[in-house]
C-alpha cells in the first residue's frame, strides 16, 4: 500500500486550491471514521478520501481517470476502483464496502461543509435539520448533486439523517485545521 506521505504528495503534485484540498481532507477525515466504525483498513479508506479528487484541479475532462491511472500503476487497485466509482453517472459498479462509502461521503461532505462556511458559528451548533432543510434549497451550492447524496447513503446503507450526523460530529472535531471554527476563535 503506498504510503500517506506519498498519497499527499500526489495530491499537492495536482491540487493547489485551498478549497479542493480542504475538501480532500474532510472526505478523508470522514473516510477514516467510517473505516474505524466498521472495522476497515483505515490507511487505505483514508488514501480513497483523500485521493479521491486528487486529478480535478490539474485535469478536469480527464477527472478520475489520471488519478485511477496512477494509483493503478502502484497496485492500490482497490483504491483506484473506489474512486473511479465516486460519481454514479460513470457506470463503475460498487463492488465493495470502500466504493460504497467514498460515494456516500464525497457530496454530502462537501454539502455540510458549505453549510458550515455560511453560518458565523460554522460547524458548532450545526444541526442535522438545519443542513436538510438546506438540502430542500436547490439554489443553495447548486453544484451538489442531490441524487448522489440520496443515492450514496442508500448503497452504503445509512439512514440519511444519521449519516449527516456522523460527518458533522466528525469534522467538529477538526474545526480550527478545516478552519470551520466559530468566527471569533479562528486564528
Amino acid at each position: 500500500m503506498i504510503t500517506y506521505e506519498e498519497a499527499i504528495a500526489i495530491l499537492n503534485s495536482m491540487t493547489t486550491s485551498e478549497s479542493l484540498l480542504r475538501h480532500a481532507r474532510t472526505v478523508e477525515l470522514v473516510m477514516r471514521a467510517y473505516a474505524d466504525e466498521l472495522a476497515q483498513n483505515e490507511l487505505q479508506w483514508g488514501i480513497a478520501g483523500l485521493l479521491h479528487d486528487a486529478d480535478y484541479e490539474a485535469y478536469p475532462e480527464q477527472h478520475p481517470h489520471i488519478i485511477v491511472n496512477i494509483l493503478r500503476e502502484r497496485g492500490e487497485e482497490e483504491v483506484a476502483h473506489a474512486i473511479s466509482a465516486h460519481y454514479t453517472k460513470w457506470g463503475v459498479p460498487y463492488n465493495s464496502l470502500l466504493d460504497k462509502a467514498l460515494l456516500a461521503c464525497d457530496e454530502i461532505t462537501g454539502f455540510i461543509v458549505a453549510c458550515a462556511q455560511i453560518r458565523p458559528m460554522r460547524l458548532q451548533g450545526l444541526e442535522v435539520k438545519s443542513v436538510l432543510k438546506k438540502l430542500g434549497q436547490k439554489s443553495f451550492a447548486a453544484s451538489v448533486d442531490r441524487d448522489e447524496v440520496k443515492i450514496g447513503a442508500e448503497l452504503f446503507g445509512v439512514d440519511l439523517s444519521e449519516h449527516i450526523g456522523f460527518i458533522i460530529e466528525v469534522l467538529q472535531a477538526h474545526t480550527q485545521e478545516l478552519q470551520l471554527a466559530p468566527q471569533q476563535q479562528q486564528v
